[in-house]
């Protein structure tokens, strides 16, 4: 588990525990790694909704299929970042959504019931775990309101310029990269994709913007 340690010093989650408590944390917990495909389904929907996972490399979307098969993109998790924190919390029976693969990736997954309960060991810095986990999901929660933000848009357009905009705040600077491809962004955004396509070209006949593949400028 040390391999992993200049990645977990950067996750909001051992925020605040010093490097030799992670260790002995990740062996308390029962943390372990595994080594997953691209587009392999990590947490399928209907999982028993118990494992956080930490993304060790590469990245993961977490997704929401509905009855008729469409697909939406609720999220991109990248490099030590958290996932499923909120479900597994919440002690639901079984995953709504599904986590999967966005490329090649190694994933730490931890049984939230070794997090929620305190072991026997009583670790001290046990508390500032769950502090973090408190705060991680209250960050979620704000990235949620984005996408309703988003999503709530009446038209296409109006989504996608939100998006942008969003990004755009996000990366400080008018030229950025989206996580998305075409078919993935048009997920994210839940519109059709060749509305999406079309829309994007009149944006850049109009010189709002200018892409190329997932890379766009703000004009």
């Amino acid at each position: 588990m040390r391999k992993y340690l200049k990645i977990l010093q950067k996750c909001r989650l051992f925020s605040g525990i010093a490097d030799d408590d992670v260790i002995k944390m990740l062996g308390c917990l029962g943390a372990k790694v595994e080594s997953f495909d691209k587009k392999y389904t990590i947490l399928p929907e209907g999982y028993p909704a118990k494992y956080i996972g930490i993304v060790l490399s590469g990245s993961v979307q977490v997704v929401q299929v509905d009855y008729y098969g469409n697909r939406s993109i609720l999220s991109v998790m990248n490099r030590a970042e958290v996932f499923a924190e909120a479900f597994a919390c919440a002690e639901v029976s079984s995953m709504p959504v599904a986590v999967i693969a966005d490329e090649p990736c190694e994933v730490m997954l931890i049984d939230c019931g070794h997090i929620l309960h305190i072991c026997a060991n009583n670790c001290g810095f046990h508390q500032q775990l769950i502090y973090n986990l408190m705060k991680d999901l209250a960050a979620k929660t704000i990235m949620f309101h984005q996408r309703i933000e988003i999503t709530s848009k009446r038209t296409t357009r109006e989504k996608l310029m939100t998006y942008l905009m969003l990004q755009a705040k996000k990366a400080e600077s008018n030229s950025f990269e989206i996580p998305f491809d075409r078919q993935e962004l048009a997920d994210y955004l839940e519109v059709d994709r060749s509305g999406l396509s079309a829309e994007i070209s009149k944006l850049r006949k109009e010189g709002i913007i200018n892409n190329q593949k997932n890379h766009f400028e703000l004009l």
